[in-house]
């Protein structure tokens, strides 16, 4: 076999054929396929469909970077795993499932996930990043390291029905994330999936449409989303590509970066809702209770405790505390008349971010007896009634 093919594995022709058969890719287009070596960034919703497709096409070295484990709720649009794997580290399951799908692939696993301290050198190690992120601190260290180690990231973002990607590769001459965004939204500004909710096949579309930008650059073919936003609304069926110019003034890849080093100070900050500050007078009543103190107080038999759901009419079909008024989050203003001014209000939602919000709203609107529960229905299920099914 001539030298230039070696790194394609003997036993793979017929895998690779449908491929190679494409004018654009050939035997030399495989060739730099199986010398690649790319880093997917979360084992997850978006990780998942662009892993699956990356070790189906023979990518060299495919990377996964995660520190979560399996639970059952991710198995609606995190197809690199499957029931059996519920408490697993991620990217063992997900190692499992890309070996069996293609022995050829060499996989490399971080079960530590992405770092401000390991960052850099990881990334440096791989040709290119693919960010699967789903939370705001990684989305921005994955930015800000791959611009520090001159490595291409292709990006993708989900929420509720629509998605994003684009291609940043600054070192190529294109924008940053940063350039989009420079800088994150406040703690609790932006919802996550846990609270919003998300269509798991729009993964597969945002995670498959990753793996197809990754595979075009390693190929040098077509017109790369570099520059470009690539937006897809699944309830209407609609794409659109919104030009993105380098922004000269960008923190990161601007003309005058203020960004130069990784700086674990900057990627410390949460995607919750801040919490809640401290009591300025410990007589009065305190902001924020415990799930143990919200059941000693609706069960005093007083009824002078009133707990107030604020999550979605559909989280309220799965699971519910008997006796509580629903009013979801976003009507909670109109309908403040609702609200007995003459009751200790405890506030619920799903894991304590909306709630916590709605009682700082209520507390500046003259309801000085609101209470956020902490840690919402869910730690009401693990802590109190372990009956209540978790979602």
């Amino acid at each position: 076999m001539p030298e230039a093919l070696s790194e394609i594995p003997a036993a793979a022709w017929s895998r690779y054929s449908r491929q190679i058969l494409l004018e654009e890719v050939g035997v030399e287009g495989q060739r730099k396929l199986s010398a690649a070596r790319i880093l997917v960034v979360g084992a997850g919703g978006l990780g998942s469909p662009a892993a699956l497709y990356l070790a189906a096409a023979g990518v060299g070295v495919l990377g996964l970077a995660d520190l979560d484990r399996v639970e059952e709720h991710n198995l609606q649009r995190q197809i690199v795993h499957d029931t059996a794997a519920i408490g697993q580290p991620k990217v063992e399951s997900a190692a499992r499932r890309l070996a069996a799908l293609n022995p050829h692939v060499q996989i490399r696993l971080y079960g530590d996930g992405v770092t401000p301290a390991n960052a850099i050198e990881m990334f440096s190690g791989y040709d290119l990043v693919v960010d699967g992120s789903d939370n705001f601190p990684t989305r921005y260290l994955c930015m800000d390291a791959a611009f520090l180690a001159k490595r291409p990231l292709v990006y993708g973002s989900i929420f509720k029905f629509e998605g994003q990607v684009a291609v940043f590769d600054p070192a190529a001459g294109g924008p940053c994330y940063r350039c989009l965004f420079p800088a994150p939204p406040p703690p609790g500004g932006v919802p996550n999936c846990g609270e919003a909710g998300v269509l798991g096949a729009l993964c597969g579309v945002i995670g498959s449409l990753q793996a197809v930008e990754t595979i075009k650059y390693l190929l040098g073919i077509g017109e790369s989303l570099r520059g470009r936003l690539l937006a897809f609304d699944a309830l209407t069926m609609q794409f659109r590509t919104l030009n993105l110019p380098r922004d000269p003034h960008c923190p990161l890849c601007g003309d005058q970066p203020r960004i130069r080093r990784i700086d674990p100070a900057a990627y410390a900050f949460s995607c919750a809702a801040p919490a809640a500050p401290p009591d300025p007078d410990p007589t009065e009543i305190p902001v924020e209770v415990s799930v143990e103190e919200a059941r000693r107080l609706l069960t005093a038999g007083t009824d002078s405790a009133f707990l107030l759901d604020v999550r979605e009419p559909a989280e309220v079909e799965i699971c519910r505390i008997d006796g509580g008024r629903h009013i979801p989050m976003r009507e909670v203003a109109a309908r403040l008349g609702e609200l007995p001014r003459d009751h200790r209000i405890l506030v619920l939602c799903h894991h304590g971010g909306r709630s916590r919000q709605v009682t700082g709203f209520l507390r500046a609107q003259g309801f000085r007896a609101a209470s956020n529960v902490a840690g919402g229905i869910a730690a009401w299920a693990e802590r109190i009634d372990p009956a209540i099914r978790r979602y």
